[in-house]
């Protein structure tokens, strides 16, 4: 927490898959804006459903209009960086307030998703897939 001129400054960090995120949030002084490395959510992602998703965090708990958000994502593709986007926010509204942590908590908000692909095994195509069986 870092404050400088009656602006408090929260910041955190957050992961999925293989990208990462960290977000600076500050308290708006009159109209809350959000960008994601520098551009709006919407044309960085280009989707609706992963803006919805990486705000989450903010509706459930009211926070929407409050703070200017900064998010810097790098890594992996766009959904991994929409949850990665996500975690991170929560994870910084928990530092603003501890009456965020059982909101965030029901709606499972504050667990990071551990699934990451699989590695590729030897004599098989992929993780799992083998070649075709050839009896003769």
């Amino acid at each position: 927490m870092a404050t400088t001129d009656k602006l408090t400054t929260y910041s955190g960090s957050g992961g999925r898959k293989s990208s990462t995120a960290r977000v600076h949030l500050t308290n708006a002084a009159d109209k809350a804006s959000i960008l994601v490395n520098g551009t709006e959510p919407m044309s960085f992602f280009g989707q609706e459903l992963l803006v919805k998703d990486m705000l989450l965090p903010l509706k459930v708990t009211n926070t929407l209009a409050k703070f200017d958000v900064r998010i810097t994502v790098d890594g992996g593709g766009k959904s991994g960086q929409a949850g990665a986007a996500r975690l991170a926010i929560a994870k910084t509204l928990m530092k603003v307030s501890k009456e965020y942590k059982d909101v965030l908590r029901a709606n499972a908000l504050l667990t990071r998703d551990a699934r990451i692909k699989e590695r590729k095994k030897y004599g098989l195509k992929a993780a799992r897939k083998a070649p075709q069986f050839s009896k003769r």
